[in-house]
């Protein structure tokens, strides 16, 4: 039962104390008084009780004195840790407003590394995040004290108790309690999920491998969850931005570009062909009887042709090229430094792979195709295209699922106007 605090001059019961001890006081002055002017026993007897009444007065002194020390010393330590508490919410108010300025995951963790290494000196480190997949978390940032701390380089999210739960977890293999299975090394470690709008961003981590870590991380539970709680909301806008800035480059249904992403690439890729003094070919891609598909076998199937028509394209090309989706069924497909028999060649072994996904799709799946090249067949960037379009045309007329290539430029189209030149 806690007692009433000496230096509150309001309580109740710490008042009636303060009048009883006057009280006693006030005897003890008027029997030493009265002792002054009394004889033999009775000046004894007085003198006895003004001793005894000292005596208490001096051991409640005491008394009180102590309890006293001891509930400044209280008062002391509640006034730093409300300091140590202001200190660290403005730590997390500054890390807040710095995550506004984060672009990427690289910029949030620098600013969580900054943040815990001021609120958290002792502890290391680590940050992971889901990949684009969301199969598996990869380490993003990590800073530790201790060489023993060396954080995974992935982690999957069905060995980690934290993430399965949705709640934090420590890991204490000294104690024999439930490990994470990505657990490294003997030290201790609380991971901390990060959530926000109902979905898990990625994962923080601390670590400490003294001997009293157990409760070390039960102190900084919660500062670990501030922490995780500020991060959580800078990686969901991040994954926001992201989202929007694919989304206004790349068709949703099959992850290729657009065709506005489309046109400025091939735009740039020509340009830097006439400086370079390279080819750059377009292929026009239709499938063949595509509206027949969705009208026999559901729109669900030619959504589901479109998606492994262009993972073929993808699969089977440059990781420089650049696919696109026209338009409906039809797409385009940017090949730098790449001649018009080269790109000829890719077109064939691209049909072939476009015609092997019949079978596993139950339908006739085809496509035809038109190649153009600059500067082989087309003077840039407005001419390429129409010019792989009029050979697509021309392959749809010649009986579909074929490649027909662009007519070469004749000599005299390939001379150029003479250029100024300024001579010194």
């Amino acid at each position: 039962m806690q007692h009433e605090s000496i230096l509150s001059p309001n309580g109740t019961v710490t008042f009636a104390r303060r009048i009883a001890v006057h009280v006693i006081q006030a005897i003890c002055t008027v029997c030493a008084l009265a002792a002054m002017f009394a004889e033999g026993t009775t000046a004894r007897s007085l003198a006895t009780v003004a001793a005894a009444c000292a005596l208490f007065t001096l051991f409640v002194g005491v008394l009180f004195g102590r309890r006293a020390v001891a509930e400044l010393g209280d008062h002391i330590r509640l006034i730093d840790e409300a300091r140590d508490a202001r200190s660290q919410v403005e730590e997390l108010f500054a890390m807040t407003d710095m995550l506004q300025a984060a672009e990427d995951h690289d910029d949030a963790g620098a600013v969580l590394m900054a943040t815990a290494q001021r609120l958290l000196p002792d502890f290391g480190g680590a940050l992971y995040v889901f990949n684009n997949s969301r199969d598996r978390l990869d380490l993003a940032k990590s800073w530790s004290r201790s060489p023993a701390f060396e954080p995974a380089g992935t982690l999957l999210p069905g060995n980690c108790w934290a993430l399965k739960r949705g709640k934090p977890h420590t890991n204490d293999p000294e104690s024999g309690g439930l490990c994470c299975m990505h657990q490294i090394g003997e030290g201790s470690t609380i991971e901390v999920p990060m959530m926000a709008r109902g979905q898990v961003f990625g994962l923080l981590l601390l670590a400490s491998d003294v001997d009293a870590a157990p409760v070390q991380l039960t102190d900084i539970r919660r500062t670990a969850q501030a922490l995780a709680d500020s991060m959580s909301l800078a990686l969901s806008n991040i994954a926001l931005r992201e989202k929007l800035r694919t989304q206004s480059l790349r068709d949703p249904l099959t992850g290729l570009y657009n065709r506005r992403y489309m046109e400025d690439a091939l735009e740039r890729y020509i340009s830097l062909a006439e400086r370079t003094g390279t080819a750059t070919s377009v292929l026009m891609v239709d499938l063949d009887n595509f509206k027949r598909i969705n009208d026999e076998f559901g729109h669900a199937k030619g959504d589901a042709v479109l998606r492994d028509v262009a993972a073929q394209l993808v699969g089977t090309l440059r990781p420089s090229d650049v696919v696109a989706r026209y338009g409906g069924e039809e797409l385009v497909v940017i090949m730098p430094k790449c001649g018009l028999d080269n790109a000829a060649a890719k077109a064939e072994i691209l049909r072939k792979r476009i015609e092997s996904l019949s079978e596993a799709h139950g339908a006739p799946i085809s496509a035809s195709f038109g190649v153009a090249t600059v500067p082989e067949t087309a003077t840039n960037a407005a001419d390429v295209v129409p010019g792989a379009d009029s050979a697509l045309y021309a392959a749809k007329q010649s009986g579909k699922n074929r490649v027909i290539l662009s007519e070469r430029r004749s000599k005299r189209d390939d001379k150029q106007a003479p250029r100024l030149a300024v001579t010194g």
